[in-house]
């Protein structure tokens, strides 16, 4: 007779017997949707979040074993985890999240990640960019090749990074626009009419295709700024603190980016990032630093949702990170770098109201080298679900997305 471990365990790896590709709907509930105008936002989260307090295990004994300081209550208990599934609880710091757990929007993909060994964030958030980890020189990002694969559009941007960089998941060929991480209207030298005209002359050539790739930054950039500008007119005095990349209360990016969305129909694909989830010293349980940077997070998806409205149903968010973190508390109250994380999905087709794992436990014998949880699902399995299933990209596009994928990982590795 199975114990009750054993049974959520060999049901959690049910639930993700449908994960590969291309056999329908894992965590999507329609795969024969017009496409042409869903939309995809992921979310990096820079730093390595703790998956493991995000969506907690208590119902494994082994949690509070190995974080007798930072673990999270069970649910019903002060600062308490809020239950998802009898087994899964989530952080109460992130209690803006629950209506759409409850509502099935929301779903998350324990133990996942890359299979790629490095802990080292500069490397780790490379491979997750890239998409292709343990390769270097990758040149490209897999934003920018999905936007490659992408039936173009006479008229609208498709694509969209928030912050005063383009970062390496938006580098390519294909024509991404870059807005301000205040998602305000960023303004440069070529907004100054005298040096638009001096450069509007030198690039005016529209049978060359230099030119031509002037013409059409230059249009994306425009139409970015009026957008904003329409967008923020009631929104000048807000209380956000965009231009540092870590959340804190009062920022309000999602009720901004919901706004810029509204007011381009044409933006397929919109990329963000916020740091500061690097915890390694006193990380806190549903309250204390990693609390702190949660609740801003899931108060933002909150608004982002609620201004999208009925364009939500359209909407897929992800949101993802480099690597987790130890599944021990470390002597300063922290944990340090890992392996196995937690992935978000948020969406108006995603079959929420679950957590998808692989679930092979946190007893000393199942960690990654002994001390992380294991990667049992590759994050680009569950973009390429994401991708296939609501965005409507084709198997060999994902071949050209996710080069060298074959989406096979043992789910109970043992290194």
């Amino acid at each position: 007779m199975l114990d009750r471990r054993e049974f959520l365990r060999l049901a959690a790896i049910s639930s993700l017997a449908a994960i590969i590709p291309g056999t329908r709907g894992w965590a999507f509930s329609n795969g024969h949707e017009d496409t042409s105008h869903k939309r995809l936002i992921v979310i990096l989260l820079r730093g390595a979040v703790d998956g493991l307090n995000v969506v907690a295990p208590y119902g494994d004994r082994q949690y509070y074993d190995l974080r007798p300081k930072i673990g999270i209550q069970p649910p019903g208990t002060n600062d308490g985890l809020l239950d998802l599934d009898g087994h899964f609880g989530l952080n109460p710091a992130a209690r803006a999240l629950m209506p759409f757990w409850q509502d099935k929007k929301l779903a998350f993909v324990h133990a996942s990640g890359s299979p790629d060994p490095s802990r080292s964030h500069f490397q780790a958030q490379d491979y997750m960019e890239t998409g292709v980890p343990g390769k270097r020189a990758v040149s490209t990002g897999w934003l920018n090749r999905l936007v490659q694969t992408m039936p173009a559009h006479s008229v609208g941007v498709r694509a969209v990074s928030v912050g005063p960089v383009l970062p390496r998941i938006c580098a390519g060929p294909a024509s991404i626009a870059s807005v301000s991480s205040k998602v305000q209207p960023a303004l440069s030298q070529l907004d100054n009419p005298r040096v638009a005209e001096v450069f509007n002359g030198l690039y005016a050539d529209k049978s060359d295709e230099i030119c031509r790739a002037y013409a059409e930054g230059m249009d994306a950039h425009h139409e970015i700024n009026d957008d904003l500008t329409e967008a923020n007119k009631d929104a000048e005095q807000m209380a956000a603190n965009h231009g540092a990349p870590i959340l804190r209360s009062g920022d309000q990016y999602g009720t901004q980016l919901a706004k810029l969305l509204t007011k381009a129909p044409s933006m397929r694909v919109v990329f963000m990032d916020f740091g500061g989830w690097d915890t390694h010293v006193n990380q806190g349980t549903g309250v204390g630093t990693l609390a702190r940077r949660l609740s801003p997070l899931a108060g933002g998806l909150a608004d982002l949702v609620n201004g999208l409205g009925p364009a939500f149903k359209d909407t897929t968010i992800v949101v993802m990170s480099e690597f987790g973190r130890t599944a021990a508390q470390n002597v300063n109250n922290g944990t340090d770098h890992g392996h196995g994380n937690a992935m978000w999905l948020l969406g108006g087709n995603v079959d929420g109201g679950k957590v998808y794992a692989r679930w092979g436990g946190l007893a000393p014998s199942a960690l990654y080298e002994g001390r992380d949880l294991q990667t049992t699902t590759d994050f680009r399995a569950v973009l390429s679900s994401v991708m296939s299933e609501h965005m409507g990209v084709s198997k060999a596009a994902l071949a050209q997305i996710f080069p060298g994928f074959n989406n096979k990982l043992d789910p109970f590795v043992r290194t």
